[in-house]
């Protein structure tokens, strides 16, 4: 079977559960050296289980709103596997309230979470890219609501729209060093998060989408391998919906 990622080397922040995880593992099903990293030490229990089971990964904890955990986290990559090829910038949180209800403190918290974590994870990820002379991927984790607003999420849109432009500014600083940046507008996606919900919450949310149901973590993942492989190669700055046509209505 051809692998895809055969000896390609990946970074997978917010690995621990959910997309995240599901990602990494599909990556290192594909042939690559991944690195997961996570706030949660959960992240090491994805990584020793996935070498117990033949693949090639390690666990680097960091929190990736710190500067110095990301310069960290792609360094320890580096030493431990010799380069970088894809940067899969995932992290993220939710806080709801609206503008009006909304502590600056928790604005505060998604925005480095979801936004200063995507730029300090793309930014060393192309110092990294640039040094090796060798181009890149990078995927960073949008949302729909990059892409449309929903009430309560005042902080969460805010970032995830920011995720966007943000793909579409890299995307168009560093196509010419063959480096391709792009993001992904997941859904409501069937993770443990969501069956904490009551029945009725998940079903307002099936209804959302046109599809008739919510996404499965699989289904995003595979997306992200095709946006990081060579499929891909004339793909940039695109924010990729991956929504049952949530966003199409």
């Amino acid at each position: 079977m051809n692998k895809r990622f055969e000896k390609r080397v990946v970074i997978a922040t917010g690995a621990a559960s959910g997309l995240g995880e599901a990602t990494a593992i599909e990556f290192a099903k594909e042939g690559a050296h991944v690195v997961l990293s996570d706030i949660s030490d959960k992240g090491k229990e994805v990584s020793d289980r996935l070498n117990n089971e033949g693949y090639s990964t390690i666990f680097v904890k960091a929190d990736v709103a710190d500067e110095k955990d990301v310069i960290n986290l792609v360094n320890q990559a580096v030493e431990k596997f010799g380069k970088l090829d894809v940067m899969f910038a995932n992290a993220g949180i939710n806080i709801e309230a609206t503008v009006e209800n909304l502590e600056l403190d928790d604005w505060q918290k998604v925005i480095d979470v979801n936004l200063k974590s995507v730029y300090l994870s793309n930014k060393y990820a192309i110092k990294q890219f640039r040094k090796q002379g060798t181009g890149g991927a990078i995927i960073n984790t949008g949302s729909i609501h990059s892409l449309m607003a929903r009430q309560g999420l005042a902080a969460y849109s805010a970032s995830k729209g920011g995720v966007k432009m943000l793909t579409q500014q890299v995307a168009s600083e560093v196509a010419k060093d063959g480096i391709r940046a792009n993001a992904i507008a997941p859904g409501y996606i069937q993770t443990p998060l969501i069956n904490t919900l009551s029945q009725d919450v998940i079903d307002s949310l099936v209804s959302l989408h046109p599809i008739g149901r919510l996404g499965q973590p699989i289904e995003v993942a595979r997306t992200v391998l095709f946006l990081a492989s060579d499929d891909a190669s004339f793909i940039s700055g695109v924010t990729l919906p991956i929504d049952g046509g949530y966003t199409a209505v």
